[in-house]
């Protein structure tokens, strides 16, 4: 049994909250580090994230701090738990106080703009003295403060980093598997949002469940067969960073995604959805990204190109709807073992 130190969780949004939580009740000493001192000391007075995870106390051993040299200080391991658009600047402050050797893990589950860089490339860009590791799942984090069970997976190149996490974050109610294939298991996390955007305006329209196991299972392939042109093993999208959490950012009106798709739905524009739904959520911008590196890399994404279509050139969903059924291949199952 390894023992740690000092534990970081960098970002206190709502998944860094419950996951900084999780690692204090398992015993371990865990700073959350917030940019705002004002919520840092309201968190340390109620005991409560009111702003993002209103109503879950929070373990008393958990300290929260705005000082972000403080918080690293001594630090074994460190989650980046912040936005990918916030991502690589955080990464820069934090080179200056990370030192040689410290563990550094990956939540957020996206793309960074202009670069097409994933976040723990970022990590390794920006702290090539530190292990990089991953972590990604069907990880909504109300429920992992309420404790429903649940699973995640840590993918590294590292074994060590994936196995310092199990022991980290296992308990009664939340369980670690490990991957190595970290390129899969990253590009599952972000390419799920775009198809959580579409399964909520199949939602909206009030489409049959007929439909909603068609768009699940084409998200599926879609995205397996572009991150498998990409170098990563498709099988890792059978596994929970795949399938597992399509499912859940599909079908849960907890995920900002499927709450933009909703409005969209309902006709409102792109703009509009994102003003009703209060955060820009990354599906968005990866819709963007993934249809320009598909076409680049002449990789078939017609459940991309449907959506491309509806949010940004203002066509009817139906429309587009039809036009992607008319031009869908005709194979099933692309990886079998022949």
């Amino acid at each position: 049994m390894v023992s740690f130190g000092k534990i970081v969780v960098l970002g206190g949004g709502s998944f860094g909250t419950a996951l900084a939580n999780m690692v204090a009740e398992n015993g371990h000493k865990v700073v959350l580090w917030m940019r705002s001192e004002e919520n840092a000391k309201k968190c340390s007075h109620s005991r409560e994230n009111a702003r993002y995870l209103p109503g879950c106390l929070l373990d008393p051993r958990l300290e929260f701090s705005s000082d972000l040299k403080a918080s690293l200080r001594d630090a074994d391991v460190v989650f980046f738990a912040v936005p990918s658009k916030a991502f690589r600047k955080l990464a820069n402050e934090a080179s200056r106080y990370v030192v040689s050797g410290v563990q550094v893990i990956s939540t957020a589950k996206g793309i960074e703009i202009g670069t097409f860089k994933l976040m723990s490339q970022i990590l390794e860009e920006e702290l090539p003295q530190a292990r990089v590791g991953v972590i990604s799942g069907p990880n909504l984090a109300i429920e992992i403060a309420n404790k429903a069970i649940t699973a995640t997976v840590v993918a590294s190149n590292n074994p060590q980093v994936c196995c310092d996490t199990q022991q980290l974050l296992s308990s009664y109610y939340f369980r670690v598997y490990a991957n190595s294939d970290r390129l899969g298991v990253e590009l599952a996390g972000a390419l799920k949002n775009i198809y959580a955007i579409a399964s909520g305006i199949s939602a909206s329209m009030k489409m049959g469940q007929n439909t909603v196991s068609v768009l699940v299972t084409r998200s599926l392939a879609e995205m397996s067969r572009f991150s498998a042109a990409l170098g990563a093993n498709p099988m890792t999208f059978l596994g929970l960073s795949g399938v597992g959490d399509l499912f859940v950012t599909c079908t849960s009106p907890l995920s900002r995604n499927y709450q933009i798709g909703l409005a969209l739905g309902r006709g409102l524009s792109i703009d509009e959805a994102t003003v009703e739904v209060g955060h820009v959520a990354e599906g968005i911008n990866t819709t963007r990204m993934i249809k320009e590196e598909a076409e680049k890399l002449q990789i078939y994404m017609p459940l991309v190109n449907a959506l491309y279509e509806t949010m940004f050139n203002g066509r009817p969903v139906e429309e587009v709807l039809k036009t992607m059924m008319l031009a869908e291949q005709n194979t099933d199952v692309e990886f079998i073992d022949k």
